[in-house]
């Protein structure tokens, strides 16, 4: 049997809410528990490093690509299972999801909103078809859940954009989406 990958996009920063390290924690613990391989941003800092550090406590493996302008700036966590220096942000984040079977997008910034429109967009365009889940840690993107809504009430999009994306609100019920997902 194949192993199972889930890219996790998240924040470089923890946040203003515990929640949000909490939650990113839970994931990459269960990632690890269900032997599914983590592919992330390879960062050591904020959700990134609470994601990765949970799922190598948990003795999974982990997959971080980082291109080289970010090595110092995100702390590069060179103790993963496979660590991957690419040139530029667009090559990151195609390596990322390409070694990916499911993305899950956790509390995080601009990068976070990039990556998410990025898989979002090869989505519909038809480029993947791996099931993309928004963890929504204390209602944290009900503002993009809602600029979704808006971009299809509005004519830009078809009404299939939003069914896209899985929503969830917790760890557990972003695990349950993976699982129905993957198998």
């Amino acid at each position: 049997m194949t192993v199972k990958s889930v890219c996790v996009y998240c924040g470089s920063r923890n946040g203003a809410m515990p929640a949000y390290a909490e939650d990113a924690r839970a994931l990459g613990w269960e990632i690890a528990r269900q032997d599914w391989r983590l592919v992330y941003g390879a960062g050591d800092i904020g959700l990134m490093g609470e994601v990765a550090r949970a799922a190598q406590g948990a003795d999974g493996e982990t997959f971080g690509v980082i291109p080289r302008h970010l090595v110092d700036r995100e702390v590069g966590k060179t103790d993963l299972t496979r660590y991957v220096i690419t040139e530029t942000m667009h090559e990151r984040k195609k390596v990322m999801i390409m070694n990916a079977d499911a993305v899950v997008i956790l509390p995080g910034g601009a990068g976070s909103l990039d990556e998410f429109f990025e898989a979002l967009t090869w989505r519909q365009l038809a480029l993947h078809d791996k099931p993309v889940i928004v963890l929504n840690t204390r209602g944290y993107w009900n503002p993009l859940r809602a600029l979704i809504d808006h971009i299809v009430d509005q004519g830009f999009a078809d009404a299939s954009l939003a069914g896209f994306v899985t929503w969830v609100d917790t760890p557990t019920a972003a695990m349950d989406a993976l699982r129905d997902a993957l198998s």
